[in-house]
C-alpha cells in the first residue's frame, strides 16, 4: 500500500473508531473530537497548535449543521486545516500558527493569520 493510500485509510479507520464509541454511528460530538485529537496527535508540532479553547473554537466552525456533532465531510476539513497548518510551520508559509476560528459575523478569517 502507498503512503497515501495508508493515510486515507488511517484517516477513515480513526474516523470511524471514534464516532462509533457511543454507539452512534458517523458522528463525533465534541469530547469524542476531543478525545480523539489528543490521543491520536502526538506531534509536539502539531500538539501545540490545539488547546481546550480551540476544540471548542474548531466545533463553531466545523459543525456547520449546528447538531453538536462532526459528520465526516466535517472531520475532513478538520484534518485538512491541521495539515495546512503543519504546511505552514513546516515551509514558513504563515507561521504555523495557531487555530483561529469566526469572526464576528460569522465570516471564516484566516486560520494563520497572527493572533
Amino acid at each position: 500500500m502507498s503512503r497515501l493510500d495508508q493515510v486515507i485509510t488511517t484517516i477513515v479507520d480513526i474516523f470511524l473508531e471514534y464516532a462509533q464509541s457511543d454507539g452512534k454511528k458517523h458522528q463525533l460530538n465534541k469530547e469524542e473530537l476531543k478525545k480523539m485529537l489528543e490521543k491520536e496527535i502526538q506531534s509536539p508540532e502539531l500538539k501545540s497548535n490545539i488547546s481546550t479553547g480551540d476544540i471548542e473554537e474548531m466545533m463553531g466552525m466545523l459543525d456547520k449543521n449546528h447538531d453538536g456533532e462532526v459528520n465526516f465531510r466535517e472531520f475532513c476539513r478538520c484534518i485538512g486545516d491541521l495539515a495546512k497548518c503543519h504546511y505552514h510551520k513546516k515551509t514558513g508559509k504563515g507561521g504555523g500558527k495557531r487555530w483561529h476560528g469566526k469572526q464576528q459575523g460569522g465570516d471564516q478569517e484566516d486560520k494563520y493569520a497572527n493572533p
